[in-house]
């Protein structure tokens, strides 16, 4: 409690509910800053008898308390964390029965696709990929067995968004509605409040936001789905341990901060990229040219820090930029305050088939930026002394 106030309380700002949501003193010394409970099992008082606590895989307070933390930031009331994005994902999907369909964003995230087509497929669990941000073609593609709908908005790596209100306003009954919104991060958009059921994160992005933590994390309002999320959470065991969730917590008490900084740098990267005449295409919901820049505006409260692009000359062009960046470095994953440059099809979707990919428009020639939160001076020197360095950029400009 803060005040008298629950943390979840929508009266309190969001980076209010941040840094006090399930950070109860600790009733045993006062300490402010939620401990690592860094044990494997509890003492009982005795048999059968608990303090809320028996076994860490079960529950642990350090991930109580992170679970508290995130669900309050998405206006969430139950939340459920793992050892990895994908572990978040692997456990929303355990709502599923065999015979089960999904529709799902067609440019999802390389790892879900996998997930959904070569493990899910083995349980006699179908998935249709599908342009979601056409709501009613969306639902043309349902079934009688349709369960879920997968969505992922901004989508990596194109940032294609999805009206989740006109979705959800269009269900068919009985279908759940699940909203990955690791790009967006909680800061910059609430699928639940927009209709969504369910919403699941990789943590180790925006909301850890250091790189230095791997988490996921599946949060709901609804209590019956949470319950089989929690169930499937303790039989699998795919749980964070008790220092990833302090670091997780520490991470998400700056996310509004850390957010602000991220949409600023990645506007001034877009429009920079976008002037440019040797940058074929660029890809970020925050520029006007963006097909979808209204929808963004009105269902989110900023445009992120991923922008993806195409530059002029090809795929062995965008593979000399990627490697010429100094600030800019070399890497999958994204969120962190440092920024990042990488190539989809051949990192974070290499896991595709070069069919999948072409049909995804995730080409050779596509490169993904993770805009940080450096001095964006240096950021637009790096990129720009990366693309000068090129030869083909010589070229380009003595034909022009």
């Amino acid at each position: 409690m803060l005040n008298g106030k629950s943390h979840r309380s929508p009266a309190l700002g969001f980076s209010t509910r941040a840094i006090w949501s399930g950070q109860d003193p600790c009733p045993a010394t006062g300490a402010t800053i939620v401990p690592v409970y860094q044990t494997a099992t509890f003492t009982l008082p005795d048999i059968g008898v608990t303090k809320g606590f028996d076994y860490s895989r079960t529950v642990n307070p350090t991930r109580s308390a992170m679970e508290r933390q995130l669900a309050a930031l998405e206006g969430g009331t139950f939340a459920s964390a793992f050892a990895s994005g994908m572990a978040a994902v692997a456990g929303a999907t355990s709502l599923l029965s065999c015979g089960d369909h999904i529709i799902a964003t067609r440019d999802i995230y390389g790892g879900t696709h996998r997930l959904f087509t070569t493990v899910l497929s083995r349980y006699g669990i179908d998935v249709t990929f599908v342009d979601t941000s056409d709501a009613r073609e969306t639902w043309a593609a349902a079934r009688p067995n349709t369960r879920l709908l997968w969505l992922e908005t901004p989508s990596n790596p194109l940032l294609r968004l999805c009206d989740i209100e006109a979705l959800a306003r269009l269900r068919p009954a009985g279908v759940l509605i699940v909203a990955d919104n690791t790009f967006a991060s909680p800061f910059l958009q609430q699928p639940l409040a927009l209709g969504a059921d369910i919403v699941v994160h990789s943590t180790t992005k925006y909301i850890g936001g250091h790189s230095d933590v791997v988490g996921g994390a599946v949060i709901t309002n609804d209590r019956e789905i949470a319950e089989q999320v929690a169930y499937h959470q303790n039989c699998v065991g795919a749980i964070p341990g008790p220092w990833d969730a302090y670091l997780t917590m520490r991470g998400a008490k700056t996310l509004g901060l850390r957010m602000r900084a991220h949409s600023k740098n990645g506007q001034a990267i877009a429009e920079f990229l976008a002037q440019r005449d040797d940058v074929a295409d660029v890809f970020y919901p925050g520029l006007a040219t963006h097909p979808q820049h209204e929808l963004a505006k009105r269902q989110m409260s900023g445009f992120g820090g991923i922008v993806s692009f195409r530059p002029k000359g090809g795929a062995e062009r965008a593979r000399a930029i990627a490697t010429a960046t100094s600030v800019f470095a070399l890497a999958v994953s994204l969120g962190g305050v440092e920024s990042l440059i990488c190539s989809p099809a051949r990192m974070t979707h290499a896991s595709l088939t070069p069919q999948q990919r072409a049909e995804l428009d995730i080409t050779d020639d596509l490169l993904r930026l993770s805009v940080g939160i450096e001095d964006v001076e240096d950021l637009v020197a790096d990129l720009g002394c990366a693309l000068n360095s090129v030869p083909e950029l010589a070229r380009l400009r003595t034909a022009s």
